[in-house]
């Protein structure tokens, strides 16, 4: 995939403590829970553990001294370039373990929710335009006819939900890979957010994909860092792919009573990028109930969460969300949820010259000799006896089908009519009554 460099706008780094629009409170008690849990005892080892520039991270440490809960060493740091070296008094060491008591949570400085939202607009999925170039060129690997681009690229571009149905096998899920692929720049992905006191992770290595961090040489006159919050991190636009495990708890906060921390849910971390819901109708909850979960987020792009205590609260919601499903959509949904779906696109089978061009190309592919008169026998005698319906996943089977007989036989890759009706045998199972 070719990762643009981002043109979104950075979020700009905060210049004071007052800036950070936080508790007060809260900056002390994570700044000590990191110093004691990190044994970090430099400024600017302490501002690298919470994300924070070093000016506003010595605020946060002289708020601490002043409150008795930090002292001095009396030593210098030789390893930090001879700083003054930080350790918690006993009050300060009591306080970070009441405080931990309380959340587990330390290290980044969590954004403010509002401040978080500010950012969502400045890199809104909405805000990109895809070009028939960069969609064609994301699925280049894909045989599509030119009627469907035509219906998915003014959906991608958006940024709107989009339900492809139609019969499986048909790359519906591929379709979907390749609109992540086509949007192709970064966005910025808070660490953590903060409402009401209580810290959300957001970050997360399993769905986020980080760009190269840039460390400073310390020698180097050209600062690199510091151009935006390091309470952020620049990632490729996220892409969360649920399948037949999703149900409704996923789209709720997720709270460890352990920890007494929150971790955001999928669609929260999907903010700013793809959410594809594959296989829909085979999750244990109903497709009708899925989506009536999604009409407010999906009509005000807005989501409303709710915390233990019960509260409930908003949180942008800014992202592209396709539905994937093999039933036709009046099967599963009423009309006032397709209404809400933007786009319904159907995604069909190959005609007859698509099947014979994505053969073609899994052959040459897979290294497979192309036989003229087993294609023949192939559309000829095969396909008649199943109304000539084609679809995109027959070809890769069939000829790996035949390449397992050749391998098991001894033989050189070869395709003939004795083997291709060895690999339909197995493409499709016979109708018969089995006997109990």
């Amino acid at each position: 995939m070719n990762i643009q460099t981002s043109s979104v706008m950075a979020p700009p780094a905060p210049r004071t403590l007052a800036e950070m629009q936080l508790p007060a409170v809260m900056m002390r008690d994570i700044l000590l829970k990191t110093v004691f849990r990190k044994n970090v005892n430099v400024v600017t080892e302490i501002a690298r553990a919470i994300c924070l520039p070093v000016p506003v991270t010595q605020e946060l440490v002289d708020m601490a001294r002043g409150q008795r809960l930090l002292e001095a060493t009396g030593t210098l740091h030789a390893g930090a370039g001879n700083e003054m070296a930080f350790q918690l008094t006993d009050s300060g060491k009591a306080r970070a373990l009441d405080a931990l008591t309380q959340s587990e949570y330390y290290g980044a400085m969590p954004v403010p929710l509002e401040v978080y939202a500010e950012q969502v607009r400045r890199q809104s999925i909405r805000n990109i335009q895809i070009t028939r170039d960069q969609l064609t060129g994301a699925m280049g690997h894909l045989i599509l006819p030119n009627a469907l681009l035509d219906h998915l690229g003014p959906a991608v571009s958006a940024g709107r939900s989009i339900l492809m149905y139609g019969p499986p096998g048909n790359g519906k899920s591929s379709i979907s890979n390749g609109i992540r692929d086509a949007l192709g720049d970064r966005i910025y992905i808070p660490r953590a957010i903060e409402y009401s006191g209580q810290v959300i992770t957001v970050y997360d290595p399993i769905v986020h994909s980080a760009a190269e961090e840039l460390v400073d040489d310390p020698n180097s006159l050209r600062r690199t860092s510091g151009r935006f919050d390091t309470r952020y991190v620049l990632c490729d636009r996220p892409t969360v792919i649920t399948g037949g495990e999703l149900s409704l708890s996923m789209l709720d906060l997720v709270y460890n009573p352990t920890a007494r921390t929150y971790q955001a849910p999928l669609q929260l971390k999907s903010t700013g990028g793809v959410f594809i819901v594959d296989d829909l109708g085979r999750q244990a909850e109903p497709p009708q109930a899925l989506v009536n979960r999604w009409i407010v987020p999906l009509e005000e792009s807005k989501d409303i969460l709710a915390l233990q205590s019960g509260e409930k609260f908003e949180v942008p919601f800014d992202t592209l969300v396709i539905f994937s499903t093999n039933f036709h959509p009046n099967e599963i949904f009423d009309r006032a949820a397709l209404r809400r779906i933007f786009f319904k696109i159907k995604i069909d089978g190959p005609c007859q010259e698509d099947f014979l061009k994505i053969f073609a190309l899994v052959a040459r592919k897979k290294k497979m000799p192309i036989d003229e008169a087993t294609l023949i026998y192939l559309l000829k005698e095969k396909y008649p006896s199943i109304n000539n319906e084609y679809a995109n996943y027959q070809p890769v089977f069939l000829i790996d089908q035949m390449i397992s007989i050749c391998e098991f036989e001894g033989i050189p890759y070869q395709m003939s009519p004795a083997l291709i009706d060895r690999a339909w045998a197995n493409m499709f199972v016979r109708e018969e009554e089995i006997l109990h």
